[in-house]
């Protein structure tokens, strides 16, 4: 009875520290992510199942020390930024950040309004509706009560593991597409090229890191929790790839065998599996498109209320009144007030704003991961918590190709331009 009482101990002590990573992890399958994963399946079938493996590593690596940081530092990632570095460079930064996470929450209401146009309902009754919805529970919410929402949320991306099941891959061939590159000659072929740099571009994002960490933070996650909290990260993140992994095997199993392979957004992607995967498939990619959007438009917002005030030495977090917080539910007010707007303004540039958005997000991204890594090996502020050696030799070649990866992909922007 012993090893049952301890094994019922050390779930509930994990319970206790779960959230952060799993919520932010399955944040980053949004309206953009499901977009870029159902065109990846359609255009290229399973040949980019590889880059799962080693995107899941990259994710894993720069998640477990943004939420490392937090427990063994007690701040905020823009909060450290501004003790080590200077207000000039925090302030650089999260003007960055906000320019892009702006973007990326009209992007999320463009999400909500896609998918919900699915089933018939008006873009000027569910837009503002989900606007007051996602203001309402984080405002008035605690922050307890919002996690577990937040929780909920991220539970039901299983609709998209279901839906790939119902397609009917080729489970075989699949399985070995993700541990078996294809022909070298694919990598001279610039679609390819620039859709594998969007896939690794989408799985990780500035925001994040510093929504992750405050997260962590704001939760009292210590160094003494953190090995259970870690459990929470790594999980979060296989969690999310596995989404994403069945997202491009739907569309690879439907939309690419049929030779359907222009998808412009991720409810055209919904609407064009109806024929070949049935309603059931349609409904559940339809319905995690609309809880991915408002999930999104929920987060995105509170992780640029988080960087700003941290950064600028504000009260923040879910757990305080608005009175004790008025700058950090007035950014947050702002941003989803704006993002809601766009999209119910006529005519208005969504393309070039969302693209201008993510190239903010692709030169931000480089400086974030080199901030974090001269951070994370700061005795003084990480104590026995900075990286081993091997460790940093693993981020470093992750911080490299990510580099390298977010220079190629605006350099195609640019061109294409």
């Amino acid at each position: 009875m012993k090893w049952t009482r301890r094994w019922r101990v050390r779930i509930l002590l994990i319970l206790s520290v779960v959230g952060p990573g799993i919520i932010t992890a399955n944040v980053d399958n949004d309206a953009g992510g499901i977009l870029t994963y159902s065109q990846a399946g359609a255009q290229f079938g399973y040949l980019l199942l590889w880059t799962f493996i080693p995107t899941t590593l990259a994710l894993v690596i720069v998640q477990e020390m943004a939420a490392r940081m937090g427990a063994a530092s007690g701040k905020g990632l823009s909060d450290l930024i501004r003790e080590e570095y200077g207000l000039r460079v925090t302030a650089l930064m999260m003007l960055g950040v906000t320019l892009c996470n702006l973007g990326n929450v009209v992007a999320e209401f463009a999400g909500i309004a896609a998918s919900m146009g699915l089933f018939g309902i008006s873009k000027y009754v569910s837009v503002p509706i989900c606007a007051v919805v996602v203001w309402l529970l984080v405002v008035k919410g605690q922050y307890k009560s919002v996690e577990k929402v937040f929780l909920a949320a991220s539970g039901f991306y299983i609709c998209y593991i279901v839906a790939g099941v119902i397609a009917g891959p080729a489970w075989k061939e699949s399985l070995l597409a993700t541990v078996r590159p294809p022909a070298h000659s694919l990598s001279r072929q610039g679609p390819y090229i620039y859709m594998i740099i969007g896939l690794v571009g989408t799985t990780i994002a500035p925001w994040m890191q510093f929504y992750l960490q405050s997260s962590i933070v704001e939760k009292g996650v210590t160094r003494r929790q953190y090995a259970l909290s870690r459990i929470d990260v790594v999980v979060g993140c296989f969690f999310t790839e596995l989404v994403a992994w069945f997202i491009i095997v739907a569309c690879a199993a439907t939309l690419y065998v049929h030779g359907h392979k222009n998808i412009t957004d991720a409810a055209d992607a919904a609407q064009a599996l109806r024929p070949f995967a049935g309603d059931y498939a349609y409904i559940l990619f339809s319905a995690g498109l609309f809880n991915a959007s408002l999930f999104a438009a929920s987060i995105l917002p509170l992780s640029t209320a988080y960087t700003v005030c941290e950064g600028l030495g504000f009260e923040s977090g879910v757990g305080k009144k608005f009175s004790e917080a008025p700058v950090f539910y007035w950014l947050y007010t702002v941003l989803i007030a704006l993002g809601a707007g766009v999209i119910l303004w006529p005519n208005f540039p969504l393309i070039p704003i969302t693209i201008f958005s993510q190239v903010i997000n692709g030169a931000v991204l480089p400086f974030v991961l080199v901030f974090m890594l001269l951070l994370v090996n700061k005795k003084e502020l990480m104590g026995p918590f900075t990286n081993s050696r091997f460790y940093n030799v693993v981020a470093w070649i992750t911080t490299v190709i990510m580099t390298a990866l977010t220079l190629a992909w605006l350099w195609t922007l640019r061109a294409s331009a």
